[in-house]
């Protein structure tokens, strides 16, 4: 008995632990999810200045033919800005399905968590029943060996009785 409450403790501390692994998971991924928004501060500040930068052009382009020449250099970081926001947003994509999937597996982990603390209780109660009836057990079999050790007297001082008798006889 005190071995399965043993295993049970030692059950209930590799829980313990997983829990803290859980816990630590989901704390990094917060940590990523705010650097994520963060990276998507930073692009739609990029996207307020792209735009800004746009009505600049055409204000300079109508001044000074000179600037045509920006105006390419700027479709060049249009498409390279176009290139970085598809690959955020695959990043994003795929942070969001690790996410999702992180859930899952959290989810899953804390129902079975779950199904297992269950289970020690129902394993408590039965463990405590055992004892109860142990006890019981034990009384009976201690008011047995009374009743026993008081008929051996009894015996000893009736054999001892007769004994006296036949000596007397």
């Amino acid at each position: 008995m005190e071995a399965d409450i043993s295993d049970m403790r030692d059950e209930l501390q590799s829980r313990d632990g997983l829990w803290r692994r859980i816990q630590l998971e989901c704390q990094k991924l917060y940590t990523e999810l705010l650097k994520i928004k963060e990276y998507k501060d930073i692009q739609e500040i990029q996207i307020k200045h792209q735009s800004s930068h746009v009505q600049l052009t055409e204000q300079l382009e109508n001044k000074n033919p000179e600037l045509l020449l920006f105006a390419e250099s700027q479709e060049c970081q249009e498409e390279e800005l176009n290139k970085i926001r598809d690959h955020v947003y695959r990043k994003e994509q795929s942070h969001c399905s690790e996410q999702e999937r992180m859930k899952t597996e959290i989810s899953d982990l804390t129902e079975e968590l779950h199904q297992k603390e269950i289970t020690i209780a129902t394993i408590m109660e039965k463990a405590s029943l055992l004892e109860k009836q142990l006890k019981m057990e034990l009384e009976t079999k201690h008011k047995l060996l009374t009743k026993q050790q008081l008929l051996e007297f009894h015996y000893q001082v009736i054999k001892s009785e007769n004994t006296h008798l036949k000596e007397m006889v």
